[in-house]
């Protein structure tokens, strides 16, 4: 067997086993304990981990490829550093008659002070047992396991062998030194202390804040990208991209971090006869007419409102009339701006009938409490009691300044 290891045999351990085997690679798992794994790196760069890859090599044998790592005892135990200089063959058994079965190749050690009888460092399968639904056994003490291999019904040499390209499961996880940024390979463990970092398969830098892995972009303020969006915000004020569009965190959900514009409009028309200001017109089916909107930071919006106007007369003789619309702004049941003529659009004829007219207007609204949500409600009247004063395609949009 080409794998070594340091302080397994009671002799014979030589100079080169030592300088093999000493990397150390001491990730912490908690106080007392380090995490097994293989230490990471490729020949020409490319790639995260090639420690310990198994390819086939015949159709019942897979070769094993040369590399390091660390396999954590018990508690009191300590750990193990192993290394496997030249790449190793494993032989798996025929396949059973009725059922598949998942083999497991780990790497294992043999410590005869703690178990057994023997001394020694090994790549070894661990035959599953046949059954309709096969599961790899359980990972024995002091090893790290690198692939489950499912062993198909009647496999051997003369029969097709193990379909290689779809029988193996990638087991290998990775490990580094003591404060070191891990690059994940295989399942993700949590980790031991506020602080450590992770590189995650699809490049994502991670930290953990003692009890989750929180996203780079998240532990240092940055803009989280849209391929790491999370469920849920760290902390409020944090922002993430959601494919073009900023969010911010608000401490309980994620919003628009530039909401608005605001806008609604009212296609149906209506009139009143009214000469003080309602927000009930006649003949339009939905009333009133209302906008809602929140709070910049800035305190300051944009308010643009406007409607095509037209008076018709209900009685009496011609004369020149006018409608009014205007917004009343609140906040809940507190007026922020109430209704007035200088503030409002206005449209209508002289004393010979005319076509309506479309008005509008932008005003600025300054002096709002950040956050707070404020409604514009239009209200409209007519000019004289016996004036029919239609409103259409009313409309009103806040555009929030930052």
């Amino acid at each position: 067997m080409n794998l070594r290891s340091s302080w397994v045999l009671e002799s014979g351990q030589t100079r080169e086993d030592t300088r093999l085997t000493q990397m150390g690679a001491t990730n912490a798992l908690n106080p007392v304990q380090v995490r097994s794994g293989i230490l990471p790196g490729s020949y020409d760069g490319k790639f995260r981990l090639s420690g310990f890859w198994m390819t086939n090599a015949s159709a019942m044998s897979a070769v094993v490829s040369e590399g390091r790592a660390v396999i954590q005892g018990d508690i009191s135990q300590g750990a193990y550093p192993v290394t496997l200089p030249t790449s190793e063959v494993v032989t798996f058994a025929p396949g059973n008659a009725q059922f598949d079965r998942i083999d497991l190749v780990v790497l294992r050690i043999y410590d005869k002070l703690y178990e057994g009888t023997r001394n020694e460092a090994v790549i070894e399968v661990i035959q599953g047992v046949p059954q309709a639904s096969p599961k790899a056994q359980p990972v024995p003490a002091r090893s790290l396991p690198l692939y489950e291999v499912r062993v198909p019904i009647n496999a051997s040499a003369g029969n097709g062998g193990i379909p290689w390209a779809s029988a193996l499961k990638d087991l290998r996880t990775t490990v580094v030194s003591a404060g070191g940024i891990l690059p994940v390979e295989g399942p993700v463990q949590p980790g031991a202390y506020p602080g450590q970092y992770q590189d995650t398969p699809n490049s994502q830098f991670q930290r953990w804040d003692g009890g989750k892995w929180v996203s780079y972009p998240e532990a240092v303020g940055g803009i989280i990208p849209a391929s790491a969006s999370t469920t849920q915000g760290s902390y409020t004020g944090q922002y993430r991209d959601t494919t073009g569009v900023l969010q911010r965190w608000s401490g309980t959900a994620w919003a628009p971090a530039f909401p608005g514009p605001y806008f609604n409009d009212q296609l149906d028309a209506g009139y009143t006869l009214s000469t003080t200001y309602v927000d009930t017109l006649l003949d339009r089916a939905s009333n009133p007419f209302t906008l809602t909107f929140t709070a910049p930071p800035s305190k300051n919006v944009l308010v643009t409102f406007g409607s095509r106007v037209e008076t018709i007369l209900e009685t009496g003789t011609n004369a020149a009339s006018t409608g009014w619309m205007c917004l009343k702004i609140t906040q809940g049941s507190t007026v922020v701006r109430d209704l007035d003529d200088e503030l409002a659009v206005k449209g209508g004829r002289g004393a010979t009938p005319a076509d309506g007219v479309s008005a509008s207007t932008v005003q600025r609204l300054s002096g709002l409490t950040p956050g707070a949500p404020y409604t514009l409600t239009a209200f409209y009247r007519s000019s004289h009691t016996n004036i029919r004063a239609w409103f259409d395609n009313s409309f009103m949009q806040v555009t929030p300044q930052y």
